[in-house]
């Protein structure tokens, strides 16, 4: 399937994916109006730049409809989690309490996460019908994604999930026909970084409420 030329696409929506979950971090600095902030507003267009590429790729790829079907279940699962997450966050900087927090912290990043675990599959399935060569751009990509998954599953509080999504992830890629090293690098690192760290801290505090940043 290489002549449909799926991976660039691929590329787009992992490097937006590593790019764009670190945007609170990144742009943290620059402060907002006392309601919202710049990460925020950049925030609101998390779900097109992710899911737009990994579109194309499923596309260029000429995916199957039962992938479509996971894609379409999983797209719409990010974007319903990511609004949830974004919109009680903003609420909580102005009206902290217990229920700005629940649909902040727990139900808006379990439910955008568990999105991207399967936007995440589907475009592992892209990989096996179309390997990427080994290059260093791609190994570094790899490592930015399982980084990105770690540092999310960490400070979004939903390290079981992401350890069980990485662990999966890993089976699939050493069991599929295209062995996919790059899968491997990026949730194998990613499941040494949340149980390591998990063993280190003796379970899973967020790095912020550590001081972190």
């Amino acid at each position: 399937m290489g002549e449909r030329r799926a991976l660039p696409w691929v590329a787009a929506s992992a490097t937006a994916y590593g790019v764009f979950h670190h945007v609170g971090v990144l742009l943290s600095g620059l402060g907002g109006d006392g309601m919202t902030t710049v990460a925020d507003r950049v925030d609101l267009v998390t779900p097109y730049v992710v899911l737009l590429p990994a579109a194309m790729a499923l596309w260029r790829n000429g995916s199957q409809p039962r992938v479509w079907l996971a894609f379409g279940i999983g797209a719409v699962t990010y974007v319903q989690g990511h609004g949830i997450h974004l919109a009680a966050n903003s609420i909580a900087r102005t009206a902290p309490g217990e229920a700005a927090h629940l649909w902040d912290e727990v139900v808006g990043h379990y439910v955008w996460y568990a999105g991207a675990a399967i936007v995440a599959a589907c475009l592992v399935g892209v990989l096996v019908d179309d390997p990427p060569r080994g290059s260093i751009p791609t190994y570094a990509l790899a490592v930015l994604v399982g980084t990105t998954h770690a540092t999310n599953s960490l400070e979004g509080g939903t390290a079981a999930l992401g350890v069980v999504v990485a662990v999966v992830l890993v089976v699939v890629a050493t069991r599929s026909r295209a062995r996919l090293p790059h899968v491997l690098l990026a949730y194998g690192l990613a499941t040494v970084l949340l149980v390591g760290y998990g063993l280190w801290q003796g379970g899973f505090p967020q790095p912020s409420e550590l001081g972190w940043y």
